[in-house]
């Protein structure tokens, strides 16, 4: 039986923390709680903390401190008081689910055996949350999509996909930004950018925000700078 959260050294200058197994908002709340911990009063060595969904890997200088210092802090910041709780910052997307832009809809409504019409009511009433970012700059991971047109991945990768595609695999969903491949299912496409331009803060959410999507027309997706 594991025990958590678990401490692993990580290479010469990491300690990953883990605090269970899967995509859970108990879980990923207790993630988000020390990434505050730490961001907020960050202990000494400290480099950078990296979120996921169920644990956060404490990157250190190992000039400053080592695997069992920093481990023994965290172990103390953890039994520690809590974090203040403040209310998640909610972001409100545009998404558009017409013809190409949704190139994959029809599949994933026969594969569900729903509507197309269906398969879109479902998405809009997601409730998502910021669990990481990964694999490319602004990929949001966003967990929430509703099981009833949750898919696996497709066994085969499909190229250049466009920037603000808005996929989904699983419970999960996100926008994408940059021109890249993806096996994910492509539902519709968002003009909302991701990436800021602000080199102080890269990205429109932080983890633990959460996202609501609402459906908009064609001719409003290319209004707002869609393509």
């Amino acid at each position: 039986m594991r025990v958590w959260p678990r401490f692993t050294a990580v290479a010469d200058c990491a300690v990953l923390v883990e605090f269970g197994e899967g995509i859970a908002p108990d879980i990923h709340a207790r993630v988000v709680g020390l990434d505050h911990l730490l961001t907020d009063a960050p202990p000494l060595g400290l480099v950078e903390v990296i979120p996921a969904y169920a644990g956060l890997l404490a990157v250190f200088d190992p000039l400053l401190t080592d695997h069992a210092g920093l481990t023994a802090v965290l172990q103390s910041r953890l039994r520690g008081p809590a974090p203040p709780q403040t209310a998640p910052v909610r972001h409100d997307l545009g998404v558009c689910y017409c013809g190409d832009l949704g190139q994959d809809l029809a599949q994933v409504a026969a594969l569900k055996g729903l509507s197309v019409e269906a398969v879109i009511a479902a998405h809009l009433a997601g409730e998502y949350r910021v669990y990481l970012y990964g694999f490319a700059p602004g990929y949001a991971y966003l967990a929430g999509t509703p099981e009833a047109i949750q898919l696996p991945r497709k066994p085969v990768a499909v190229r250049g996909i466009p920037a603000g595609r808005v996929i989904i695999a699983g419970p999960q969903c996100i926008v994408t930004t940059l021109k890249m491949p993806t096996g994910w299912w492509i539902i519709g496409a968002s003009p909302d950018p991701i990436l800021t331009g602000d080199a102080a803060r890269p990205f429109r959410f932080d983890v633990g925000d959460t996202v609501r999507f609402h459906r908009i027309s064609h001719d409003a997706y290319r209004a707002a700078g869609g393509r």
